[in-house]
């Protein structure tokens, strides 16, 4: 969803959110205006490694649109800590921006709030097509079925990132491809006085991504056809035990890890102080603090056996950033322009570039700077191994549920209680009765 996110825990229980469906978060009539054509405000997501390098980033690009449309684009760069907390506030009263990036896996939970333009046929048509953008990024843009809340910017995917030299020190040849090899490995590495692999154990959003993963991995799913939880089933208690696991039974993450909220074991990595690392587009973040991209090497994110791929061979979760528009806007159709070159190849290329990401807009992905050797393997990865978390209303729900859950059993771990079968079950089974009622 994001390349630097801190969990958002407050107001993802959402019922705020759902009570804002009945009021919709738009304008009284239901919709947008042009009473403001000359001015924009903008709400973006913290992608890069600061508030800072973010406006770097951005502003001569806003600055290029105000030269081309005469509409100037007032920035505010939100946290991850913040962002979600703030959408669900201006839904709730009607008074937001008029553009701002959401998290991909939020799409479905701000859909059903009713406050953000519907990217119906119409609309696509305003900025090229909906055919421009993969379809896999697609898939996390709003409820399959209903024309879409959101339009894709930016596409991630999770990664193994790993210390070439900590490897090669502790006689390790090639990255694991398994779990069990990061295991025999971790033996190995902890043998030399280096931790194995960093976690956020206290970062829910994390936590989320991962289990999924695991859970796809394990032929589960946290939500049943028709959109129920089912987060008590053995498959999906398995596959959690098996992730928390990775600390409490196997040791390859450090007990410490449990209290990691803010990318810590991002700068533990780049300081050399631990073999491995689970990110997503993570090159930007690693050179930022000073790590030569010579020095450690990117692979496939292990599966339980064989390759990664489709079905239970699901390395990623398929993770990115949306551009959505407020109903409410006052500058509708300015807003439109906007979504229209953000999305467009030319600043599709020198967006993702700049955050070693994958762009969604097709033509864009096939531009030379996406065939370095770790965005390659990101982009294949999203090709053929990723998959979209749940798009169901209560998704945010979800995030907070489960992932809280997920906390308090690495915190069990890193205490020393154990972690059972039956306590990761108990723990689930509470995130479930928290799932507001169909």
């Amino acid at each position: 969803m994001r390349r630097i996110r801190a969990a958002a825990v407050g107001a993802v229980t959402l019922s705020l959110a759902l009570a804002a469906t009945a009021c919709g978060g738009g304008s009284s009539t239901g919709g947008g205006s042009n009473d403001s054509p000359k001015t924009l405000t903008y709400w973006a997501s913290n992608q890069g490694a600061s508030v800072a390098v973010d406006k770097q980033v951005l502003q001569p690009e806003l600055d290029k649109f105000e030269k081309q449309t005469g509409i100037k684009v007032k920035l505010e760069v939100v946290p991850w800590s913040d962002l979600l907390n703030r959408i669900l506030t201006a839904t709730t009263s009607g008074q937001g921006p008029d553009v701002l990036n959401i998290g991909n896996t939020w799409s479905a939970s701000l859909q059903a709030t009713g406050g953000l333009l519907s990217w119906d046929e119409k609309n696509f048509a305003k900025i090229g097509g909906k055919e421009r953008f993969s379809d896999t990024a697609l898939g996390s843009t709003g409820v399959q079925g209903k024309d879409p809340a959101a339009v894709p910017l930016y596409s991630m995917a999770y990664a193994l990132y790993y210390n070439k030299k900590i490897f090669a020190d502790a006689g390790i040849s090639k990255p694991p491809a398994t779990w069990d090899e990061l295991i025999a490995d971790g033996k190995k590495i902890k043998a030399k006085g280096k931790s194995v692999l960093g976690a956020e154990g206290a970062n829910l959003s994390e936590n989320i991504h991962h289990v999924f993963v695991f859970a796809k991995q394990h032929g589960a799913d946290f939500f049943t056809a028709d959109g129920k939880p089912d987060f008590t089933n053995p498959k999906v208690v398995e596959a959690v035990k098996s992730y928390v696991d990775l600390m409490a039974k196997d040791g390859v993450i450090p007990a410490g890890d449990a209290e990691y909220a803010q990318n810590q074991s991002v700068s533990d990595f780049a300081k050399g102080k631990q073999a491995m690392l689970l990110w997503q587009s993570a090159a930007s973040n690693l050179k930022s603090q000073g790590m030569s991209q010579d020095a450690y090497g990117v692979a496939p994110v292990p599966v339980i056996s064989g390759a990664p791929g489709a079905g239970t061979q699901v390395n990623s979760a398929f993770m990115g950033i949306n551009i959505a528009v407020f109903k409410n806007t006052h500058n509708l159709d300015g807003a439109t322009k906007f979504v229209k070159f953000m999305t467009s190849d030319a600043e599709q290329k020198i967006l993702n570039t700049a955050y070693t990401s994958i762009p969604p807009v097709k033509a864009a992905q096939g531009d030379q700077a996406f065939n370095a050797p770790d965005t390659a393997l990101l982009r294949d990865t999203l090709a053929k191994s990723a998959a979209a978390l749940p798009q169901v209303p209560a998704e945010s729900q979800f995030e907070t549920a489960v992932g809280t859950a997920v906390k308090e059993l690495f915190a069990d771990a890193a205490a020393g209680r154990a972690v059972t079968t039956g306590s990761v079950k108990a723990k689930l089974e509470k995130a479930q009765q928290q799932m507001p009622a169909a």
